[in-house]
């Protein structure tokens, strides 16, 4: 009862094998498997095929390894995870048990969270920086901001409804979103990250202003936008092109004439910067509206 694959086996010798302690009938039994193959079918690749198989043999490897016996998985990973039960009964002549809970679907797009998915967020602070998880949540749509709360928040069922009707009394502030943003950013990352991934967000949407950021919240600016370092006098074209918020001085002149360009705010069409647009040694650039299409502008 011993499985030993290597990378130097050949798609048919881990075939054998594998059939030794896998039945292929409810393989290819399977809703999904059955209509790829099945008469007018686009067919399925080996890679998909066995894709049940290798989780199958990971469950295998966690059992054996640290003594795993239950595997917890979302709706639609039930047949994947049944296939480990399955394999290490077979192959080890013991139980294993599967535990599988809803999805969780952004009620806007009818898509389901998970790292698969565009624009998906990470808990690892290095994939999602705080600030990054912080404006996703304050982005969630409000036909779900209810559901996210209630199972990505330790609030009460209490709490969430007064959020709720606060935030149907003017949903474009945004309260609810914000109340999520909070609670699931300082629950993940901690208080002084959140207080960070505010104050960063704030001068990112033009409610506070670049002169005000402490050292925490100016370095963590600094890995959400290009930083670029200008003086007094610079072509605002120049600094453009350098931040990366345009492609050539051409389009850079053009976004000034069409009045796209703002700095700390404020819309301009100016040719050089100024010695009052430094605040406290460091200035906000933007194009259009989109906060993302920002740069920082240091003295230097």
């Amino acid at each position: 009862n011993n499985l030993d694959w290597t990378k130097n086996m050949t798609v048919i010798e881990f075939l054998r094998d594998i059939g030794k302690h896998f039945s292929m009938t409810p393989l290819v039994q399977r809703d999904y498997i059955a209509k790829r193959l099945g008469d007018g079918g686009a067919g399925i690749s080996f890679t998909e095929f066995s894709y049940t198989l290798l989780q199958g043999m990971d469950f295998l490897h966690l059992y054996d390894a640290m003594g795993v016996i239950l595997q917890l998985g979302g709706a639609d990973q039930w047949g994947n995870c049944l296939s480990g039960v399955e394999l290490i009964r077979r192959a080890r002549g013991k139980e294993a048990h599967v535990v599988t809970m809803p999805l969780v679907i952004n009620k806007a797009t009818g898509k389901k969270f998970g790292k698969s998915e565009a624009g998906a967020v990470w808990l690892d602070p290095a994939k999602t920086t705080p600030t990054q998880f912080y404006q996703f949540w304050v982005n969630a749509d409000d036909e779900g901001v209810e559901s996210y709360l209630k199972i990505f928040t330790e609030l009460s069922k209490e709490e969430i409804e007064q959020i709720m009707a606060q935030h149907r009394e003017g949903p474009k502030r945004r309260s609810a979103q914000i109340r999520l943003a909070q609670e699931v950013t300082k629950l993940l990352h901690g208080d002084e990250e959140l207080v960070t991934a505010q104050r960063v967000t704030e001068v990112l949407t033009g409610n506070r202003s670049v002169a005000e950021l402490d050292d925490a919240a100016l370095n963590a600016m600094r890995g959400e936008i290009p930083t670029v370092h200008a003086q007094p006098g610079a072509a605002l074209a120049d600094v453009l092109v350098q931040a990366g918020l345009a492609s050539s001085k051409t389009e850079a002149r053009r976004l000034l004439q069409d009045n796209a360009v703002s700095v700390n705010g404020q819309k301009t069409q100016k040719e050089f910067l100024e010695e009052q647009d430094f605040q406290n040694g460091r200035l906000l650039i933007r194009k259009g509206k989109a906060f993302k299409d920002s740069a920082l502008v240091e003295r230097g």
